[in-house]
């Protein structure tokens, strides 16, 4: 089975990703859990739970970050391409949610997006070289 992620603006802009993502190496911060799965919130393909299927109870709120922030297009690298199995398919994007504590909105780690194969669902979460994309960048619906 898949799900419907949103990777644009449009409608008819989604992709089908497995329900079941296997990182590559465990995510940062994770200890060794490497299978999620990935769990849509709304109808549109815009807001996930990634839940480890291995300890109950470990949850991430992702999303699609094109939706949320159209220029968000950074270059991921051959490695991690070559790692994911990805020959000249694009890998679907997510970026981790923190959800906004009182008047603050929630934020999205740009800087460490979670590149998935969309035909295997095999994942990584990459943090990106320089400065460009910040940690906690504010989210507001395009």
């Amino acid at each position: 089975m898949s799900v419907m992620v949103a990777v644009g603006l449009a409608d008819t802009a989604v992709q089908p990703v497995p329900e079941t993502l296997e990182f590559v190496t465990a995510p940062p911060g994770m200890m060794s859990l490497r299978r999620f799965a990935l769990d849509a919130l709304d109808d549109i393909g815009a807001l996930f739970a990634m839940r480890s299927t291995e300890q109950s109870g470990v949850r991430l709120f992702v999303v699609p970050p094109r939706v949320y922030v159209p220029h968000y297009a950074p270059r991921i690298d051959a490695e991690t391409r070559a790692a994911l199995g990805l020959a000249d398919t694009e890998p679907v994007l997510l970026v981790v949610v923190h959800p906004g504590e009182g008047d603050e909105p929630p934020t999205a780690n740009l800087l460490a997006p979670v590149a998935v194969n969309p035909a295997t669902g095999a994942a990584m979460q990459v943090v990106l070289d320089g400065d460009e994309w910040p940690l906690r960048a504010p989210l507001a619906a395009a």
